[in-house]
């Protein structure tokens, strides 16, 4: 495992709750974070008009305040601050390709359906060759300062795939490594094409079907996705998985699953002749509805 984790912080309740995660990850995989304030961001409230030497003072103190405050729950990990004055996407896009993960915080929950698409956080998560995390405030699986995170009981990676097989090799490298870093299992989760026009309980290929479930999936959906997941269950061989088939839509069966997730992994197709910016529909529904930080893996 190589990179760094780097996180951007604005001085929002958003993102300090993403570097409390990002802190986490990068403790728990023993990686270096970088805590990372573009001053050309305006803070959430602040005049359009503020001075300069005013804005880099303020994104000084977001950073030197986020780090203090880290160091006293991660005294020993290795962190950096870096106040740029480039804006905030293209400082997070030029860390990319040198990084494990980016995190940011997740203000889609408080977005509507038609949040226009210039903000710094869909144009990252639409163009970074990493994964990117998404955290949102008030997270129940983030902990905070020293306080306990509020869903301990959570103890699974949700992986939603929509054609296993192929082209989801990083999706899944990274969902089963998180799985494995945490000591989690691994809830993969396969969305039917097409859908069918009525919304139906997910499938588990192992156990009981829930209470109020539809028929058996598709016998073949069921094999390519057991047969999709095999070469994983070797390679982490003491990570327990389940599988789900499911023909409801995709962002409501991934936000049934997350009930007991601790994050859940998503793909970004990658497409040649339109590089980046290819974050669709369900990511962003998943990004709005998901109760809990949501990485978003380049793939394909």
């Amino acid at each position: 495992m190589t990179g760094s984790v780097v996180v951007g912080l604005d001085g929002s309740p958003r993102s300090v709750a993403a570097a409390w995660w990002a802190a986490g990850e990068a403790a728990a995989r023993h990686l270096p974070l970088v805590l990372l304030h573009s001053w050309t961001t305006h803070r959430p409230g602040g005049p359009l008009a503020h001075a300069a030497a005013a804005e880099r003072d303020y994104g000084r103190s977001v950073l030197e305040r986020a780090e203090s405050e880290l160091r006293q729950r991660y005294g020993d990990l290795e962190m950096a601050r870096e106040l740029v004055a480039e804006p905030a996407a293209q400082a997070l896009l030029r860390h990319a390709p040198g990084a494990f993960m980016l995190v940011l915080g997740n203000h889609m929950q408080d977005a509507p359906a038609g949040f226009p698409l210039g903000s710094v956080v869909l144009h990252v998560l639409g163009h970074a060759p990493c994964p990117v995390v998404a955290v949102r405030a008030g997270d129940p699986v983030v902990t905070v300062g020293r306080r306990p995170a509020a869903a301990p009981d959570r103890s699974e990676i949700v992986v939603g795939l929509r054609e296993p097989g192929g082209s989801d090799a990083p999706l899944l490298e990274f969902a089963y490594g998180s799985a494995q870093v945490h000591g989690a299992g691994l809830h993969a989760v396969h969305v039917l094409r097409p859908p069918a026009p009525h919304r139906a309980a997910p499938h588990r290929a192992a156990g009981h079907a829930p209470a109020g479930a539809g028929g058996p999936p598709p016998t073949g959906a069921r094999a390519r996705l057991t047969a999709a997941l095999e070469p994983w269950r070797e390679k982490f061989p003491h990570v327990p998985t389940t599988e789900d088939v499911t023909d409801a839509p995709a962002a409501a069966a991934l936000q049934s699953a997350a009930a007991h997730g601790l994050l859940t992994v998503i793909g970004r197709r990658r497409h040649p002749s339109r590089p980046g910016w290819m974050l669709g529909s369900v990511a962003r529904a998943v990004l709005r509805q998901v109760p809990c930080p949501v990485a978003v893996v380049p793939h394909g």
